[in-house]
């Protein structure tokens, strides 16, 4: 039976196992340069960043199915075909299932900054998260982080400035033009972005 238009072309992974690393080559139909985006909300950065640089392949990591079926949607709606989504928590992603130095760089933006001190440990960059990020960048490979909450960008810093191999750069200001729909959303309330980016360096 020949699949549907719809199915063929969907651009959420189905996870056949939530054990073993993606074969990347089984989701791109090119193979080139990877970037991951974590919680990558209703994908309004990744669909445009991803449009304007086909020759990029991108995944974006969603656990809520809501947001995840909108990158679906809008990425079909443009005939992207250099973007998947995956739907799982960022950090058993970033852990688990992305192959090992596969990816230029990691985009997190304006994760949930779990405000109240009871509840930080569950935030995403944490001590733990500088070498699940050296697992799976290649050499010269970037983080680039956002968020609008002043004690955890503090904290994203501090969490870098201790880690081994990694030096502060600029965000380069095309790819700081792009925005996501919470940024949009806090600079209009008058919150401005805070922003880093950390390179690899070994």
């Amino acid at each position: 039976m020949k699949k549907s238009a719809d199915a063929a072309e969907n651009l959420v992974v189905n996870l056949r196992s939530i054990l073993e690393p993606l074969t990347l080559t089984e989701h791109f139909a090119s193979l080139q340069p990877l970037e991951v985006e974590l919680g990558c909300g209703d994908a309004s950065f990744l669909v445009e960043y991803a449009r304007c640089h086909p020759q990029i392949n991108f995944i974006g990591v969603e656990r809520l199915l809501g947001r995840i079926q909108k990158l679906d949607r809008k990425g079909r709606r443009l005939g992207l075909k250099n973007m998947r989504g995956v739907r799982i928590e960022s950090a058993y992603f970033l852990q688990y299932l992305l192959p090992r130095h596969c990816t230029t760089a990691l985009h997190i933006y304006f994760p949930d900054p779990w405000p109240k001190k009871k509840h930080r440990k569950h935030r995403l960059i944490n001590e733990q998260f500088p070498q699940l990020a050296r697992q799976v960048l290649l050499p010269s490979g970037t983080v680039y982080l956002r968020t609008d909450d002043v004690d955890y960008f503090q904290q994203m810093q501090e969490v870098f400035a201790a880690a081994k191999g990694f030096q502060i750069i600029e965000t380069p200001t095309a790819l700081a033009e792009v925005t996501t729909d919470f940024e949009r959303l806090f600079n209009s309330q008058g919150i401005p972005t805070q922003r880093v980016a950390y390179r690899l360096n070994d």
